[in-house]
């Protein structure tokens, strides 16, 4: 039998419209009106008459009818005829736009640094949460600042590719190990017990303490295998640096040549320095631009040696001090972890020039 009233329109769903409507129509608290508009063109989308329809989904034909009409001429945009789930927009762009501008060109009315969520809530007149959250919006922390420093060296370009080079290609038949010295390295002594951490609550340390020295280490990482080679000294003259040298020698198989990445400091160009690689030609130095110190890696090593040695640490003594350092080397050289260095130089050189303008431009 046929049915009366002309023939409904034909749906025929793509894709992602079907994910949309099905998506719609699994709302259960909000926007109730769109998942029943949803569940009514997923079922005409399955051939059923609008009768059909309208019986199962406990509607009336005309809304069913009204539906798949505004469907098919308008697709998904013909069911939403509401606004969307959410509080209604209070922030006008221009309002943005002012907290954003004032942020980044102008000084706080105090005469302050930087500006505070407060101080900018109080002269644009939006809230501090509106303040705040547009600042994470565009990235915008002015409470924080980060350091740099670009390095001088008119010879800057060449020691990088000379540098990266050996970390990303090294020589055959050779140990290539960065090295350093850290000196000065305090035995302190705090002025009462370290409070052990407790649930809710770090460990508390006074801010007090007392000096009982200092020592120096100097350390070579090599860099295919991560284990380093350390030697304390009380002082971090040449001539330590030269007994270092020594005991690198030693450490290192006879039939290896030795590259060594250095610091630019003035105790490894010496004359005595340069009078012992002279007589040890398997020596070959490569020493990074000045003020570029993050060239070498070992200053990553150094970093964990603080933060996960040093930095809590208690010594009464140099010896004790010592004694803690030496004990990090032995632990560290059991399972070593070697750093491996991936930018190309001509990808660090690109970043420098990128970073140089930039700032270039942001200062004018």
């Amino acid at each position: 039998m046929n049915s009366r009233g002309p023939k409904p329109v034909e749906i025929t769903l793509s894709d992602d419209e079907r994910a949309r409507l099905e998506a719609w129509a699994r709302r259960h608290e909000t926007a109730q009106a769109l998942a029943l508009r949803s569940r009514i063109v997923l079922a005409c989308a399955e051939g059923e008459s609008n009768t059909r329809v309208a019986q199962r989904l406990a509607v009336s034909v005309p809304t069913v009818g009204k539906w798949r009409g505004r469907f098919a001429a308008e697709r998904l945009d013909g069911l939403v005829d509401e606004p969307r789930p959410g509080r209604p927009r209070t922030v006008l762009d221009d309002q943005v736009e002012d907290v954003v501008v004032k942020a980044l060109e102008s000084a706080p009315p105090d005469g302050g640094t930087h500006w505070s969520t407060r101080q900018m809530a109080a002269v644009t007149g939006v809230s501090q949460s509106t303040v705040s959250r547009v600042w994470r919006a565009f990235g915008l922390q002015p409470h924080r600042v980060e350091h740099w420093k670009l390095s001088k060296d008119p010879l800057f370009v060449e020691k990088v590719r000379d540098i990266v080079g050996v970390y990303l290609d090294p020589p055959e038949r050779a140990m290539v190990l960065c090295v350093d010295e850290k000196s000065q390295i305090q035995a302190l002594d705090r002025s009462a017990a370290t409070l052990p951490m407790l649930p809710g609550t770090p460990a508390r340390a006074t801010h007090d303490y007392k000096r009982n020295g200092t020592s120096s280490l100097f350390a070579a990482l090599d860099t295919a295998s991560g284990k380093v080679i350390g030697s304390l000294h009380s002082r971090h003259r040449a001539i330590e640096f030269k007994k270092f040298l020594q005991t690198i020698d030693r450490e290192v198989p006879d039939d290896l040549e030795v590259h060594l990445i250095l610091e630019n400091y003035s105790t490894h160009k010496t004359p005595m320095i340069k009078r012992w690689v002279a007589a040890h030609p398997r020596f070959h130095f490569h020493f990074t631009p000045t003020g570029a110190s993050w060239l070498n890696l070992v200053e990553r090593w150094f970093g964990e040696l603080t933060a996960r040695k040093l930095k809590r640490g208690v010594h009464r003594s140099v010896r004790e001090l010592n004694a803690d350092i030496r004990d990090w080397l032995e632990h560290w050289n059991e399972n070593p972890k070697p750093y491996v260095w991936t930018k190309t130089a001509d990808q660090i050189l690109e970043a420098v020039a990128a970073y140089c303008k930039r700032i270039t431009a942001s200062a004018h």
